[in-house]
């Protein structure tokens, strides 16, 4: 019989197994440690306030594919807990949600404090203190439990996710567990001193990015910064190139395809079908492509053809440069960026120490984990969080492997 539970880590993870921990163990005292002031700060940030609580994707199978580290030990849990089971769980905990275009899933009041209230109200209702300002510098094993400072537990889940320094899970090496050394996952590209960060704000809706030198496209929305590249496209290039980007040190080129045309002959072809409606009229008010017109006149400024030429005076020269700039157009990278709040690292306990079926260490007996201390991460768009609701629950039903 479970006992006592330590929930280490103030987290969606976390949260959600000391939830489950209380639900699945009524009779079980159930705490709830975090070392900051702070709870649930990724939920209030995710999806610009709005959290994006999870992805409209309903096979295990499938949806363990948005996963660049944990694809196959997650697979086997979706099976377990998957997005159908999170939208019935905060449904009927009154959260409406709604799937977007895109097939991300936010709560209906596109506010993340709807998340956060609901989280909170569970762990009330359940009577789970949570104590804040408490740090656990060490996870002691003693028979039949573990020392927490100074006090006993019989069970301990782990949830303080992602760290950038390996010295973040020294504490858990120390119990044996092997770490993946983390690097930072889902950041933006910076491309300093380069004009087109004048045209911040504005977004390709179909673009597609190769990271130059590696297998690494991806597509969808490219959003301009005032210090590089963003958008799902970006995010997603960097989290499958986590690794890799690293140890290019954060420099590298990347190409860029405004329109996600797939070559220059189609582009050849869109534009003579576009040919009658357009070749009288200026280049700065004859876009046949799906894009921003800021963006269409700094590319063609970019090749030295003025806004007012009528596209019947451009020669066949620089209409190939017309179609190379808006396919092939390449940027050098030079760093980085991260949102504190949102920071997400690859990296971290080793998968093959965990049995995904229950959470629970192969290494040390009542140990648990839940979240992005392990050695996962997903995709932009609700992956992430449906990972956390996923393994937390698991985890909190605290079944043994023994």
């Amino acid at each position: 019989m479970v006992q006592s539970v330590a929930v280490i880590g103030g987290g969606a993870a976390g949260f959600f197994a000391a939830i489950s921990a209380k639900t699945h163990h009524p009779n079980a005292h159930v705490e709830l440690i975090e070392k900051s002031n702070k709870y649930l700060s990724k939920v209030k940030v995710s999806g610009g306030g709005r959290c994006n609580v999870t992805h409209a994707c309903f096979s295990p199978s499938a949806l363990s594919k948005h996963y660049p580290r944990g694809e196959k030990a997650l697979k086997k849990a979706f099976h377990i807990f998957q997005v159908q089971d999170t939208i019935d769980w905060f449904t009927t905990r009154g959260v409406q949600l709604k799937t977007e275009s895109d097939n991300r899933i936010f709560p209906v009041s596109d506010d993340s404090e709807s998340i956060i209230q609901c989280l909170l109200g569970e762990t009330q209702k359940l009577r789970i203190p949570i104590h804040s300002r408490q740090a656990i510098e060490e996870i002691q094993p003693i028979p039949g439990g573990f020392n927490l400072n100074g006090k006993w537990f019989d069970k301990v889940i782990v949830a303080t996710g992602g760290s950038s320094k390996l010295s973040g899970f020294d504490w858990l090496s120390a119990l044996g567990h092997n770490i993946i050394p983390p690097v930072p996952s889902l950041f933006t590209f910076n491309i300093p001193g380069e004009l087109l960060t004048q045209l911040q704000g504005v977004v390709a809706p179909n673009a597609n990015i190769r990271i130059q030198g590696t297998k690494i496209i991806e597509s969808g929305p490219i959003l301009i910064t005032h210090w590089g590249l963003s958008g799902p496209a970006v995010l997603k290039c960097s989290a499958w190139g986590a690794r890799v980007l690293a140890d290019f040190n954060y420099q590298f080129q990347v190409q860029v395809n405004w329109v996600g045309i797939r070559n220059e002959v189609e582009a050849h072809k869109h534009l003579d079908a576009n040919w009658e409606n357009i070749r009288r009229k200026k280049l700065s008010n004859a876009c046949p492509f799906d894009l921003p017109k800021a963006l269409w006149l700094h590319l063609i400024q970019k090749v030295g053809l003025p806004d007012e030429l009528p596209w019947q005076e451009v020669g066949r020269t620089f209409r190939n440069k017309v179609i190379n700039a808006l396919l092939n157009d390449v940027y050098n990278v030079s760093g980085k960026t991260t949102f504190k709040e949102e920071f997400v690292t690859c990296g971290g306990v080793d998968l093959a120490e965990v049995n995904f079926s229950t959470m629970e260490s192969k290494m040390v007996p009542g140990l648990y984990f839940a979240g992005e201390v392990l050695d996962i991460d997903g995709v932009t768009g609700g992956f992430n969080f449906q990972a956390a609701w996923t393994t937390g629950f698991i985890a909190g039903k605290l079944a043994s492997t023994t």
